[in-house]
């Protein structure tokens, strides 16, 4: 008689926001039980729990890859970001005390886009690999509009920020060398 013995945890390696991290999960763990349960990441907001809103949005590389892929956290497991790399919310400031903001942080500050806090971590993230694809692949300033309703017209937000986030966006992704071309 053969006994099958169930694992309780499996071994993952992830960089975090520029930290490897060697952990053990359970194997039903979401990316986002993995961030806020294992490594006291907040920032990343669960919301509907069924990857609609976006709220969970964080940027996912792949081992080899050059660009980024929005991952929602709230239902994508742990065990698929296996030797990738995740950048959350708390990863954008570029520097370990938090001082210096991403430029998008400080366009949504400016731009009084954090309104209940639940939607714009999705939306910072959200645009954050938008403009990762347009350094790759830069599009005219005509375009900007339609471009940022294409990548975040499925983010729900719900305070209505909309306009905000926008204006927020645009701005970061006009002032972006090469996001852009004439």
């Amino acid at each position: 008689m053969t006994t099958t013995v169930l694992s309780t945890s499996v071994p993952i390696t992830i960089t975090v926001n520029g930290k490897v991290n060697h952990i053990q999960i359970s194997p039903d763990l979401t990316v986002a039980e993995l961030l806020q349960e294992e490594l006291g990441l907040s920032g990343t907001k669960v919301c509907c729990g069924m990857g609609v809103c976006k709220a969970c949005t964080v940027a996912f590389q792949r081992p080899g890859a050059r660009r980024l892929d929005r991952i929602q956290a709230c239902i994508t497991p742990a065990s698929v970001v296996e030797g990738g790399s995740i950048t959350t919310v708390e990863g954008l400031a570029s520097s370990p005390t938090q001082e210096a903001l991403h430029p998008l942080q400080s366009a949504f500050l400016r731009h009084f886009s954090f309104q209940c806090g639940y939607s714009a971590p999705g939306f910072l993230m959200g645009a954050y690999i938008l403009i990762d694809s347009l350094k790759a692949q830069p599009i005219s300033k005509h375009q900007v509009d339609q471009v940022i309703e294409e990548h975040l017209g499925d983010h729900i937000c719900r305070c209505s920020g909309y306009k905000r986030y926008h204006q927020a966006i645009k701005e970061v992704i006009l002032a972006t060398p090469g996001a852009t071309r004439t």
